[in-house]
């Protein structure tokens, strides 16, 4: 049995490793996806093949030489197989766990870093069991065992990622639009061979110095490389502009198609030749540790791994194997297109619906590049001034929503260029210079300095783009001491029992799995039925019909919302309360994104339909007003029953479902009108307002009664007294709709 769990083990290993590869390569896939989605140059179809071919070659031609997980982070020989069969299957467990959260919140991380502090994190746990089981090691020898500069290394390039690349991409992409501008249509045609052979020859080099590091090709051509760069890039740029310039003037399209193509195939190959360790690797160690075991004759607790200091090479079967399900997932990973989105909405240049919420930092950074900018610019002589403003003029007479906006292009083809040539230019220079850049930190970055150069971030978005940088860098730390700490907790838990452990935990990891992809799937597929639409007719009576399913849904969802939080008053339950105070937020946010699409409604009407803007502005303000009604009452509700108040008593209660149910009776009437357009009946019920209101009043002056005749609790009169005038309020906000939708209907 002792042996046979090594065995159960490396089974579950190869499992993992699948699980590895899906996390990773929908975590990573943004990284050569971005530029080419965002601009939208070509179709999504040739995007996914061009890069499922980068990553079936760079997976195939991989060297598959493992060497993160055999040594670098930690010292092999110093542990014995049975020690690293528990490193190997606690950093693979935490890996998949931390990449999968990260893939559901759709945050780009680093794969590299994710396996490289999980190994660190094990192998340091693993090592003090060692140290205090010894009678003469004291933790000053932990680096017998530990490779500690690693570590220091990987900080180091987060930091020079995020400052380099940031920096030199805004550089560039600034310059980039001072020589073509938002207009470069012409202007590319002029320069375009020039910049085709600039961008490609980058990228070419690119392909060649990082692409094909680690492959079997490349140690016969490496002497090549070294000896003659300069010659080789120089006779490259001759060529490639020359090509450049014959495909423009033969095909008559722009060359910055080619560039997008050959960049995102060689960002694919640089990706899958070269962080296909990070998903296989610590597999095929525990499996070449297991095949030097198990021929050894010595029990796994003395047998040393000195072993895995040897380089050797995976089988190219299972890079094969590991290729195509890396495609596979490409092609079908909802979590890609989830960090995608993440990424390119961050970058977009039109407005769009923001993703992450301003904060303390973004509004500090924000404001000091404003100043800084305005500072800046008094130094700069007007004339020049105005010829900079020119080439970043846009044409401001095409306004487009922020829904419309989804599927516009996120940026043009010179952006996306630029993103793919400085990205591919600056890890080939961090690999020339052994510099630990990382390709995720890099990519990201310098998306988001051009994004920036580009002024997509304007006064409009900047805090909401800013904090989602901040955001996103703030994960990369985060999963470094998140996968030291949870590989280092996993270790513990196996070496004190692996029999019960190591099966609990795979079972645990299951479940999780599960449990996001459920998440995920109900997120990405919500039925969008009941959001609210927006209006694009440009006439009143466009507006009257396209709004009238606004006014069935708000209407419908009050009733939902007022019902629902009368039953968690009578039960006394938080859970039901807490329910409808989210319903409530979300009907306010849906209703802000209306408000937030009148500025585009407006600019697109004509001169004679300006009362069709003002009538969607009135209903606008009615259907607010209903919102924050609904939101006092919940949230009033919600503190009471929370806070352990005194309940309602039996007539208040009464009282309340009276006005609810003589609600219900007007909200199916109002739904009934609005869902057959039968606008002609609105009269009728606006007749009913001062009944219903009379009510109310009626219940008020009941409460004043028995306030000063019968002892009840301060919180509870207030609590009662403010859902009735609340209640009042809703029910003239829904009367003054209907008295607006009926006057603009008769017109």
């Amino acid at each position: 049995m002792m042996d046979n769990i090594y065995l159960y083990m490396l089974i579950a290993l190869a499992a993992l490793a699948v699980l590895d590869i899906v996390v990773g390569v929908s975590n990573d896939a943004i990284n050569f996806l971005n530029s080419a989605i965002g601009s939208k140059a070509i179709s999504l179809k040739t995007i996914m093949i061009v890069a499922s071919v980068g990553i079936f070659v760079g997976a195939i031609f991989s060297s598959g030489m493992m060497e993160v997980a055999r040594k670098g982070i930690f010292n092999p020989g110093e542990f014995y197989f049975d020690e690293i069969m528990i490193i190997f299957m606690a950093v693979i467990i935490t890996d998949i766990l931390l990449l999968d959260f990260f893939n559901t919140l759709g945050l780009p991380t680093s794969t590299t870093v994710s396996i490289v502090f999980t190994l660190l994190g094990a192998s340091v746990v693993m090592s003090i069991f060692k140290i205090l089981e010894s009678d003469t090691e004291t933790l000053v020898d932990i680096g017998r065992y530990i490779n500690t500069d690693k570590a220091i290394t990987i900080i180091s390039g987060i930091l020079l990622s995020v400052v380099i690349s940031f920096s030199v991409g805004a550089f560039v992409q600034y310059i980039s639009r001072l020589v073509f501008t938002f207009q470069f249509e012409k202007k590319i045609k002029n320069f375009g061979a020039l910049f085709g052979g600039i961008a490609l020859t980058s990228i070419t080099y690119f392909i060649f110095i990082k692409g094909l590091q680690g492959t079997p090709f490349y140690s016969e051509i490496s002497g090549l490389l070294k000896n003659n760069e300069i010659v080789l890039v120089v006779i490259s740029f001759i060529i490639l502009t020359a090509f450049s310039y014959l495909f423009q003037k033969i095909s008559e399209k722009s060359i910055l198609i080619v560039v997008i193509l050959v960049g995102t195939f060689g960002l694919a190959l640089a990706f899958s030749g070269n962080d296909l360790v990070n998903f296989i690797g610590v597999s095929m160690a525990a499996y070449h540790s297991y095949e030097a075991w198990s021929v050894s004759g010595i029990d796994a607790s003395l047998f040393s791994m000195e072993s895995l200091d040897k380089k050797v090479p995976a089988e190219p079967f299972l890079l094969f194997i590991a290729g195509g399900i890396m495609v596979v997932t490409l092609w079908f990973s909802k979590k890609a297109k989830t960090v995608a989105e993440t990424e390119i909405g961050l970058s977009r240049q039109n407005d769009t619906h923001e993703k992450f919420n301003p904060n303390f930092f973004s509004r500090g950074i924000v404001n000091f590049f404003f100043k800084s900018s305005s500072v800046i610019g008094s130094l700069i002589p007007e004339s020049t001034h105005k010829k900079i403003e020119k080439s970043f003029e846009r044409n401001s007479n095409f306004m487009i929503s922020k829904d419309q906006s989804l599927d516009a292009p996120a940026f043009d083809m010179i952006r996306a260029s630029v993103n793919l040539m400085v990205a591919g230019i600056l890890i080939s220079i961090a690999t020339a210079m052994k510099l630990p850049l990382s390709t995720t930190y890099v990519t990201f970055m310098v998306a988001m300095g051009t994004s920036l150069a580009d002024r997509a971030w304007g006064r409009e978005s900047a805090v909401y783009r800013v904090a989602g940088v901040v955001n996103v860098i703030g994960g990369w730390f985060l999963t470094a001491f998140a996968a030291f700490v949870a590989s280092g907790i996993v270790v513990f838990l196996i070496r004190w029992d692996k029999f019960t452990m190591i099966p609990v935990l795979l079972l645990v990891t299951i479940l999780l799995l599960a449990r996001n992809f459920l998440q995920h799937k109900k997120k990405t597929t919500q039925v969008t039925q009941r959001e609210l639409k927006k209006s694009e007719s440009s006439t009143v009576q466009g507006i009257i019909f396209e709004s009238a399913d606004n006014i069935v849904n708000v209407i419908s969802r009050t009733n939902k919302i007022y019902a629902n939080f009368l039953k968690g008053l009578s039960t006394q339950n938080v859970d039901t309360l807490k329910k409808s105070k989210k319903g409530v937020e979300k009907l306010e946010s849906e209703i802000e994104e209306l408000r937030d699409n009148i500025f585009y409604l407006i600019k697109s009407l004509d001169e004679t339909s300006v009362r069709g803007s003002n009538f969607y502005i009135i209903i606008l303000a009615y259907l607010t007003d209903i919102a924050q009604s609904l939101e006092f009452i919940s949230r009033k509700s919600y503190k009471h029953v929370r806070n352990q108040h005194e309940k309602l008593k039996f007539n208040q209660f009464k009282d309340l479902k009276e006005i609810n149910d003589r609600l219900e009776l007007l909200y199916a009437e109002i739904i009934e009108v609005f869902s057959s357009r039968k606008f002609e009946r609105v009269s009728f019920l606006t007749a009913q307002k001062q009944e219903i209101v009379d009510m109310i009043s009626e219940k008020i002056n009941k409460q004043i009664e028995r306030t000063r005749k019968e002892e009840s609790s301060p919180k509870n009169t207030t609590l009662y007294f403010n859902i009735l005038l609340e209640t009042k309020d809703i029910v003239k906000s829904v009367m003054n709709l209907l008295k607006e939708y009926y006057t603009s209907y008769k017109k």
